[in-house]
This record gives C-alpha cells, sequence and structure tokens, in this order.
C-alpha cells in the first residue's frame, strides 16, 4: 500500500497494477486512489473500464495501443476479470510489451499465483495484497475515525465493538456510522450505544450459541439457532459454522496448551488476533476429546442430512440438544 501511495506521490507509475485480497474496504480506497491520479474525473476518452470475466483480450490490446486523446496516458481498469485464475496467454504475453501511454489496473478478489499472467504482471508491474487486517491496525484506524468525530471509547467497550463486527473494514465502516449518527451529542460511546445499534455478525451469534452450548444453557442455545433460522439462515451453514467453531476450540486449546503466543495461534486457526482470548476462554469448558467428538458428530449429521436419515433442521438441532444437555 505504501508504494502504491509513493507512486502517486511522485508521479511515477508503473504500467501495470494488480490490487487482490479479502479487504474489500482497503482495495476499493486505493482502487479509487489509482483512479483518481491516472485519469480526470470527466475524461471519458482515455478511461475504460471493464468488470466482469465476460472480456474480449483483443479489444482490451488495441485499446491499450491506441493513443491518449490530448492526455499523458490512457488507463484501463478490469474488475473480477478472472484472468489470475484461468488461462490468458495473449494478455499474459502483451503484459511484457505494454505501451508507455498505457497503465492498466486489476482488481481481483482471487488470484492463482503459478498463473502466468500473474507472473507477467509481477515482472511487469505492481502487485499489491490487501489481506484482512490485524487487531492493532484496525484499532489505530477506529481510534482515528473516532477522534475525527471528537468521539472517545474504552478498551472494553472497543473490543466489544470487535466481536459484534469482526475485522471486515466495510462492515467496521458501516458499523461505526451507525454510532456516529446514535451518539450524535454524546462525547463517550458506551458499551450500551454499541449494543443498541450494531449488529451481530452471524459468525458471532455462533460463537454465542457454542458458549451458550458450553454452560449448558439449552434454552438460550436453542433460542439463538432459532434466531438464525428467522434470519434465513440456512440449517447447512449454520451446522458447518457450529463445526468450524468447535474445530477452532480445538486448535486454539492444543496451541494454548504448547506454549503459543496469541499471534501464532491465530495465524494457525485462521481467527483474528483480538478473538483469540475469547476463544481460549470457551476452549476450557471443554476437553480436547470433548471437542474431537463434537467435530465428528457434525460431520455425522451433515452425512445424515446428504443420505437422507433426517432432515436439515432437527439434525442441528439434535447437536445443540445433545451437547447442552447437563
Amino acid at each position: 500500500m505504501k508504494s502504491i501511495d509513493e507512486d502517486i506521490k511522485n508521479g511515477t507509475f508503473q504500467k501495470v497494477y494488480l490490487l487482490y485480497g479479502e479487504e474489500t474496504y482497503l482495495k476499493k480506497q486505493y482502487k479509487n486512489k489509482l483512479k483518481q491520479a491516472l485519469s480526470k474525473p470527466d475524461d471519458t476518452m482515455n478511461a475504460a473500464f471493464f468488470e466482469g470475466k465476460d472480456i474480449n483480450p483483443g479489444e482490451i490490446i488495441d485499446l491499450a495501443e491506441t493513443m491518449p486523446f490530448f492526455a499523458d496516458r490512457r488507463l484501463i481498469m478490469l474488475e473480477n476479470s478472472g484472468v489470475f485464475k484461468s488461462a490468458n496467454d495473449e494478455l499474459a504475453a502483451y503484459m511484457k510489451e505494454i505501451a508507455e501511454t498505457t497503465c492498466f489496473v486489476f482488481v481481483e478478489e482471487e488470484v492463482d499465483k503459478r498463473n502466468k499472467m500473474f507472473k507477467a504482471v509481477k515482472e511487469a508491474g505492481r502487485i499489491v495484497e490487501f489481506p484482512r487486517q490485524t487487531e492493532a491496525i484496525l484499532t489505530q484506524w477506529i481510534l482515528a475515525r473516532l477522534k475525527r468525530e471528537n468521539k472517545k471509547i474504552t478498551q472494553s467497550v472497543l473490543q466489544l465493538f470487535l466481536t459484534k463486527t469482526g475485522n471486515d473494514m466495510e462492515n467496521i465502516d458501516r458499523e461505526l456510522e451507525k454510532l456516529f449518527c446514535y451518539t450524535l451529542e454524546k462525547e463517550v460511546i458506551t458499551a450500551e450505544d454499541v449494543e443498541a445499534v450494531c449488529v451481530t455478525q452471524t459468525t458471532g451469534k455462533i460463537f454465542d450459541m457454542v458458549n451458550a452450548i458450553a454452560e449448558k444453557k439449552q434454552k438460550q442455545a436453542l433460542d439463538l439457532y432459532y434466531d438464525l433460522l428467522a434470519l434465513k439462515e440456512p440449517p447447512m451453514r449454520i451446522l458447518f459454522l457450529i463445526a468450524r467453531q468447535f474445530q477452532i476450540l480445538l486448535q486454539v486449546k492444543e496451541l494454548s496448551g504448547h506454549g503459543y503466543d496469541n499471534k501464532f495461534i491465530a495465524s494457525k486457526a485462521g481467527i483474528p488476533e483480538f478473538t483469540v482470548r475469547r476463544n481460549q476462554a470457551q476452549a476450557r469448558s471443554f476437553s480436547k476429546e470433548q471437542l474431537r467428538e463434537a467435530v465428528g458428530d457434525c460431520v455425522q449429521s451433515e452425512e445424515d442430512v446428504k443420505t437422507g436419515n433426517m432432515n436439515d433442521r432437527m439434525a442441528v438441532e439434535l447437536l445443540i440438544v445433545k451437547y447442552s444437555a447437563k
């Protein structure tokens, strides 16, 4: 990201950029930065935008070879083209001979680093990955946003906010805007404010459900399940998320037992670092054997549904009842 900022600051641009990764918010921010730096807002003659996999490589190359009209360069921006996941020899070959007056910007969700196009862009220009951000970076970003709005928040309330939003910056941005509107006349954002307006993501509800199961609060666990069904969450997706949570708890328990730090545990378990402590606390309610059995039962429940031995809604309900029984 810093490299793109430097290019814009110095006005020395690469012939091709590839922006990819899970963090949509940052990817969109840098796509717009490059767009504004490489073309004027009203210049429709020298800027072309394509979206989707239905692109014609020959047409793109012809356009790239066309001299810009009363401008320094021609911008060609392609989003979610899929060319970094499939074979596209023609476009990959052209990356080595892009016209001096043309700049390509690719914005993709997924890429294959073994792909010819990926390797060609790596040689010809700049590749920037936008992964999910760490807790430290998210905290800095949120605190900066709060400062601009003359708002304050305690560490515990910030942690509550993050447990509800997860680490998706687009979602955090939406929930912050809601909080700012709700606390218009207040300086300090409280836990009550967060609870009042911030929506808990599905994964958060699954965590709460497994927590209720661990504490043998069967009614609460079932109520959370019915809430998810009311939100039109398919039972099989709920089953997948329950299985995933039990798998995370097993990994966290085993890694914690070996003395690994939270950063290492987060990377191995595939979870945000700020959720490690919560998962460690939840994992203490189960033995390793119980967690392995729970994961196995989730797999069996899926098999029962797929073979027609049980309907999906009942399979998940029985699983919840079994592990939340006192």
